[in-house]
């Protein structure tokens, strides 16, 4: 039997997936090509928010350590956290509120990087994983702030761009130096032995995290280049993260396996948000670029 740290978060994102593919199904349908995925952007990058809001919630006690020692009632801060999740995620596939949900999260996602994540890189420099971790959370920020300004403030978008290029391209170096991990968010878990050519998978991630930093950073394409980014994450998730899911044994090896499926496609999803938030290339004659 599953324990209810596997359960309830499953759980949770999966109900928040389908309600999500049913309101995009629209949307979806009147997308051309590959700006089909940019019509999911919003229900990738909810239903994780709703896992990890149900794993706050079940595992109350021990999230409940990472908050930082000094503010009171760190507790109630993890309940307080996962209940925020899934209200967001909530609000996301339901399309109820979105610029104030939106920016709620991003400015969560901000207090992490500013009160957890940046004292442990402070006080660990070299460490490569507190840096990631530190950039991942940055990046979701900018996935909030970018849908946050596609209702209405460029100045949102342009935040958004910057937090998702920053990340993009320390990710491409660390992809490049260590092909041997597992793509997308460059952690501490080794690609799986049954995965053929395990350092392709990590130089073709660390090429496309690469070409779309630059893209965002430039503000040149930026769709597009999100957009790919976005297919390729995508792909690993289904392809690589979901199988290392079901292959997994024991409750430790379960959880692992859901948090980095969710991780994963959160990140896919905020880079699709940011290429939702974008105009659409034009080629010379400023007609839209077609993918």
């Amino acid at each position: 039997m599953l324990s209810r740290f596997i359960f309830w978060p499953c759980l949770a994102g999966l109900i928040i997936l389908v309600i999500g593919l049913f309101t995009a199904r629209k949307e979806f349908a009147r997308a051309v090509g590959i700006d089909k995925l940019t019509a999911l952007s919003r229900v990738f990058y909810a239903a994780p928010l709703a896992l990890f809001g149900a794993e706050h919630l079940v595992a109350a006690r021990g999230i409940s350590q990472i908050v930082p020692p000094w503010m009171p009632g760190r507790l109630f801060w993890a309940y307080f956290v996962g209940t925020a999740l899934i209200a967001a995620a909530l609000s996301l596939v339901l399309a109820i509120q979105l610029r104030l949900s939106s920016t709620l999260l991003g400015v969560m996602f901000t207090l992490f990087v500013l009160l957890i994540h940046l004292p442990n890189v402070v006080a660990n420099p070299k460490d490569r994983i507190l840096w990631a971790v530190a950039l991942r959370d940055l990046s979701f920020s900018g996935g909030a702030w970018a849908l946050a300004g596609s209702q209405g403030s460029k100045i949102l978008i342009t935040i958004g761009r910057f937090s998702i290029a920053i990340p993009a391209l320390f990710f491409a170096i660390e992809h490049f130096l260590h092909p041997e991990f597992v793509p997308g968010v460059p952690l501490a878990k080794l690609i799986p032995s049954w995965v053929p050519f395990p350092p392709a998978i990590g130089y073709l991630t660390g090429a496309f995290l690469l070409v779309a930093g630059v893209l965002m950073l430039i503000n040149k394409w930026v769709r597009t280049g999100a957009t790919w980014l976005g297919l390729e994450i995508t792909l690993c998730v289904l392809f690589l993260y979901v199988p290392i899911l079901a292959m997994a044994s024991g409750g430790a090896a379960l959880t692992e396996g859901q948090n980095y499926v969710a991780d994963t496609l959160l990140f896919a999803g905020t880079v699709l948000l940011l290429a939702s938030a974008m105009p659409p290339a034009a080629w010379p004659n400023n007609q839209p670029a077609r993918l």
